[in-house]
Order: structure tokens, then sequence, then C-alpha cells
């Protein structure tokens, strides 16, 4: 059962509703306990991580500890004891506030017999708390949460989401004002609480504010400096800055992709705000009739249709390319060891341009993608296909050996 049919009747019950879409990652997540003797769940506050995580555990003999729950703060005044006597799955609740744990979890899981394995929640990249990767390397899997997709809301609910946001509670809310007031207080909690208890010692005005102009140049290639002397701070704090954004689920920086094409190209990563609408809510856009009067709309359904193909696709890794001749694309990514791009355009007949036929060429391209927000999927090149945004779900389908793309729905 999809999202979108369940809205009307919609009185708060959000874990309800998310236990009827998620069953997909609920498999994955399981597939990855049964295999690693860590699974680390990771994905930004509020996206539904303690909701799946209490489903996995109602379905295996487990015990759950929460880190912020003072309870059980006290029943883990010694860790390494409480976790030893247990045979069951544990799962601990924002691990990111106790990075000493991860110390715990490497001796656990390495005695013999039957060690217990582990389910650990954060809000944070291991990049972020230092160490995990190194404490656990070889012991630990990652799965990555992200609020909803075009394929749990269902075909034709594109536009709520793109306006609202991906967060369950932003997306379900009962009016555009509740969504925007939810935001706004997610944002407020996530500077003054969040970024703290990390350890970041950070001014909750001065990250606001770096959020803020950051959401003015989504979408464009980082520029350390420009943003360095807009706020009066060295380009080392700035790049500071944009990598706890990263490091937490708030920003995406899509790398350049390199190619040997005898061209100069663009080496800076891309910067995209991860959800839209905490991307309006920075730029003050509270409806779509702001949204669509905005110079930045196109900037907008770029980073949003981008999150839906990769959500869709999940490739290895997802790069963008660009020359400073200004051929460019997108999205390039490699799967199956085949080469595919997308182009993303704000438009109801898209058609193609000198600028994605040198990607073709240039790239070795095996197919071309241009998502737009339309209704039918058609030909407008041998290697291009416009393909409409509700039917991103099927896109992977067309990436399997043998596959090619339908030429064309009426």
């Amino acid at each position: 059962m999809r999202i979108r049919s369940l809205i009307p009747n919609f009185h708060g019950n959000i874990f309800a509703v998310a236990q009827l879409t998620r069953a997909g990652r609920l498999h994955e997540l399981e597939a990855t306990v049964r295999r690693s003797p860590v699974t680390a769940l990771l994905g930004p506050r509020q996206c539904g991580k303690t909701t799946l995580a209490r489903q996995l555990a109602q379905r295996r003999d487990s015990v759950y500890f929460d880190l912020e729950s003072p309870g059980d703060l006290r029943r883990l005044e010694n860790p390494e004891l409480v976790f030893g006597g247990e045979r069951r799955l544990i799962v601990v609740d924002e691990i990111q506030t106790r990075p000493e744990l991860f110390n715990v979890l490497r001796v656990l899981v390495d005695r013999p017999g039957r060690p217990p394995r582990f389910l650990v929640l954060g809000s944070a990249s291991p990049a972020l708390v230092r160490g995990v990767s190194e404490t656990l390397a070889g012991r630990i899997e990652f799965v990555e949460l992200s609020g909803f997709d075009l394929q749990e809301v269902g075909a034709g609910a594109w536009e709520r989401l793109w306006v609202r946001g991906a967060f369950p509670r932003a997306y379900l809310a009962r009016s555009s004002e509740d969504s925007v007031r939810w935001r706004e207080a997610f944002i407020r909690t996530f500077l003054e609480r969040d970024i703290p208890q990390l350890g970041i010692t950070i001014p909750a005005a001065a990250m606001r504010r770096f959020w803020t102009m950051l959401a003015h140049y989504h979408g464009q290639t980082w520029n350390s400096s420009e943003l360095a002397r807009s706020m009066g701070l060295s380009d080392k704090t700035v790049r500071s800055y944009l990598d706890i954004l990263t490091g937490t689920f708030m920003l995406r920086q899509l790398q350049s992709w390199h190619e040997n094409v005898g061209k100069r190209q663009i080496k800076a990563p891309k910067v995209f705000l991860r959800d839209s609408g905490i991307l309006h809510s920075l730029l003050d856009l509270r409806d779509r009739r702001a949204l669509l009067g905005h110079p930045r709309v196109g900037a907008s359904w770029e980073g949003f249709a981008i999150e839906q193909v990769l959500a869709a696709v999940r490739p290895p890794e997802a790069y963008y390319w660009a020359t400073h001749g200004g051929a460019e694309l997108d999205l390039f990514f490699v799967v199956n060891g085949r080469r595919y791009g997308v182009e993303v355009k704000f438009s109801d007949a898209p058609a193609t341009t000198r600028s994605m036929r040198t990607a073709l060429d240039d790239l070795s391209l095996d197919h071309l993608w241009i998502v737009y927000p339309g209704r039918h999927r058609y030909p407008v090149d041998p290697r291009i296909t416009a393909w409409p945004l509700d039917d991103i779900g099927e896109l992977s389908a067309a990436l399997r050996p043998g596959r090619r793309p339908r030429k064309a729905t009426s």
C-alpha cells in the first residue's frame, strides 16, 4: 500500500504509515543483519530509522537501547558487561552520541563462540564520527536510509513530495502550514541540539547563515573562497561547515567525473541540499506558488530529481561531468559495466542539446535519460530517452543487461 492512499485518513499515526511503505527496506536490513556482525543504519534525524529498527526488533529476539534515554544510559554504565551477556540482537539508537561504544563492539564481535549481533542507528556518517570505520573495519556494513521517495508515495504524488520534502512528518502533515512549521522546528533543533551532541562547537546562528547561503548555491559548483568572503571566514572554516552538513546527511556533494577527452574539465563538486523541503524552508518558499515563481525553481527541481534517480537506481557511485567549454551532464554512473547519463529538465517537452550529444560521445554513454515532469516516455535519439519522473521506479529495470528502454508510451 502506498502513502498517497492513506493521507486523507492520516491522524498523526506516522509510524503505522511508515510500516506499510518500507517493506523493501526492512527486507534489506534483515539480510544485512544476518550477514554482518555489526549493521549501521544511517540517515538524517526523523527519517524513519527508529521505526524501521523497531519493526526488525519485533521480528527477532532482541533488546533495544536508546542513547537519548537517561534510563538506557544508566543501563550502559558498563557496556561490555551488559552487551557481553546478551545472545539476542542488540539495537543501539543514536550511537553517534557515544562513539566510545564502537571499541566495545569490536571487542565483543571478535570473541570466539557466539558473539552478539548489533544493529546501531546513527544520524552522522562514519566520516564525521571519528574512528568508526577504522575500529570496525571488516566487521560493519552500512545501510543508508533517507526520507520517503517516489516509489513509496506513489506515481502522481511527486509535486507534494517536491514541495514538502521527504521527511515523513513534513510530507504527511495535515496542511502546508503544518509542514512548514515542522521543517522550521527541525532546522532549529538540528542546529541547537543535534550539532552540539556531536561535540561540534559552532554557533547555531553562524551555521544557520551558512546553510541558508548554501540554499542559494544549491546545484552550483562549490566555491569555498566566495562563501568564505561572504561570511568573513577562512576557506578552511567554511569547508569544515560543508563537511558537517554532508556528514549529517543534510547535504550532498556530487563529485565531478574526469575523463581523458582532451578538454579542460571542472573538478570541484556540486553542492545540493538533499531534502527539497528543507531547501524551500531555508529559501522561505512556503508553498507551490512561491516555489514556481522563484528563480531557483529549476535548481530545486534538479536536486529533487537527482535524489529520486539515486534512490531508484542506487548506483555504487554517482558523479556529474562538466567542461570549461560548457558541456555538462547532470548525473553520470556505471552499472554492470555500462555507462549511463541523466539530464534533468524542468520542461514539458525536453529535447536534445549539443551538450547532451557531447556527453554521449565523450563519455561513451550506453544511454542517456532526460528526466522531466511530464507524462510520456519517448525517444528523442537512438541513445536518448525522455523519461517522466513518475516512472523513475522503472528506470532500474532498464539498466539490466539485455534490456532496452521502451521507445514510447501513449
